[in-house]
């Protein structure tokens, strides 16, 4: 640790703070509605977005916190992460951070957030899940400041990260005016209000007509070889692409490959570049997505490959149709749990064309509109990766001592740590020592 200034201490976490760890009530007795008797179980989840609580009985020897309490997640993807302003019970999954009136609340939340902390919790691998427990935080050096300035620093981070929050939401706002406004400008485009200026200016144009896939293009599917027979896969050969490649706007290389012996068993059919992919199945976000093959390839029998026949239609065209209707497309789905597409469906899907020199019009504008949302989109970016680097960088300075002023007037770290020492944490004797820096 970096020298610390006047009147701070490094510290290891447990000659400051003691962990709770928590209790796991059956699964039988979980609820998912509040009713009278039953306190809310926090589980790793609840530091999520939005979790469904759970409701167990308020039965006697559950280890419990309130909205002041600070909680430390124990295993998994979540380890580290930092929850407060709950109450309830929690499970074993979290510790309570037992923290000492000696110690600002607030002080003690933004430390734990910080690298100080965090840095050597990424150490930590007791198991497959990586939790930790008490012993393996006695090792964790930490700086503590003056009481009087901790609560200067809290109410600083207090005030600097809630706006960083601020822009963070703002910018979460950007981003979606930006997806409605691509969805506005296809609504536009194949509703024929994108263009009308176009048509006023060409003496009025032909009139749009409705048609379908199946008359402006062929339609078909792949399927998936064998995987139990080793000469049907290879590193290399035709590429083979699965319905997951239409979240990428082009698709431009493959996963996984086939043989010539696969394409002959299982009759594949090598669709060139420019085919439309559509993915028939998937719940997600996946069914009803529009990619274009960059390169010549087969594909599974989740996708459906649409050659456009580009001397009566545009294919780009199609496209922005298909992307339009992708609510529409999706709702056509059939099935139980997971309902899918099917080709019939497909070829089947109504389109509202204009003459071929207007949907060349809609594609030029469509892309020049696209282009500038691009471009704000990796604006967007730069600047949400900026933002998600102050978080760290004003903890980080906070804990160096550079965020606010010292008082020379505050009692000393070295004080706090004394009466730590004969009271402990939980009121007992003899806490370990701490070392002094100055």
């Amino acid at each position: 640790m970096s020298e610390l200034p006047e009147g701070w201490a490094e510290v290891s976490f447990t000659d400051v703070f003691d962990i709770q760890g928590g209790t796991q009530p059956p699964k039988s007795t979980f609820v998912y509605e509040a009713t009278d008797g039953y306190v809310q179980l926090l589980q790793i989840r609840d530091f999520g977005e939005k979790p469904v609580p759970t409701f167990i009985p308020d039965a006697k020897g559950l280890k419990k916190c309130t909205e002041d309490d600070v909680l430390i997640a124990r295993y998994g993807a979540s380890l580290g992460r930092i929850l407060t302003g709950h109450k309830g019970a929690y499970n074993v999954a979290m510790a309570k951070v037992v923290i000492p009136p000696q110690v600002d609340r607030g002080f003690t939340y933004y430390l734990l957030k910080s690298d100080a902390f965090q840095a050597p919790l990424k150490l930590v691998s007791r198991s497959a899940q990586n939790g930790f427990n008490r012993e393996d935080l006695a090792g964790f050096q930490l700086p503590l400041a003056p009481y009087a300035e901790q609560k200067r620093i809290a109410g600083k981070l207090e005030v600097l990260l809630g706006r960083v929050d601020g822009c963070r939401e703002r910018l979460e706002a950007v981003g979606g005016i930006l997806k409605r406004f691509r969805q506005s400008v296809l609504a536009a485009a194949t509703s024929g209000r994108l263009t009308e200026d176009w048509r006023e200016a060409n003496g009025g144009g032909e009139e749009w007509r409705e048609d379908y896939i199946e008359a402006v293009a062929q339609v078909g599917t792949g399927s998936t070889p064998l995987r139990s027979n080793s000469l049907f896969f290879a590193n290399n050969g035709t590429p083979w692409i699965t319905s997951a490649a239409t979240s990428q706007r082009t698709v431009m290389k493959a996963e996984e490959f086939v043989t010539d012996a696969a394409i002959t068993a299982h009759r594949l059919k090598i669709y060139p570049i420019g085919t439309l992919l559509v993915a028939m199945y998937g719940e997600g976000k996946t069914r009803g997505q529009v990619t274009e093959l960059g390169i010549a390839a087969t594909i599974n029998q989740a996708c459906a490959a649409i050659n456009v026949n580009e001397a009566i239609v545009s294919r780009l065209y199609v496209r922005i149709s298909l992307e339009a209707n992708y609510l529409e497309m999706r709702e056509l789905a059939e099935g139980g749990n997971q309902p899918n597409l099917n080709l019939t469906k497909i070829k089947e899907f109504p389109l509202n064309l204009p003459p071929l020199a207007e949907q060349q019009e809609i594609v030029r504008r469509v892309e020049t509109l696209f282009a500038l949302a691009d471009q704000l989109e990796a604006r967007l970016s730069e600047v949400r990766t900026t933002v998600e680097r102050l978080t760290p960088a004003l903890l980080a300075k906070a804990f160096r001592g550079e965020l606010v002023a010292q008082d020379p007037t505050d009692e000393p770290a070295s004080a706090l740590l004394e009466r730590l020492r004969a009271g402990g944490v939980d009121g007992t004797k003899g806490r370990r020592g701490t070392r002094k820096r100055r």
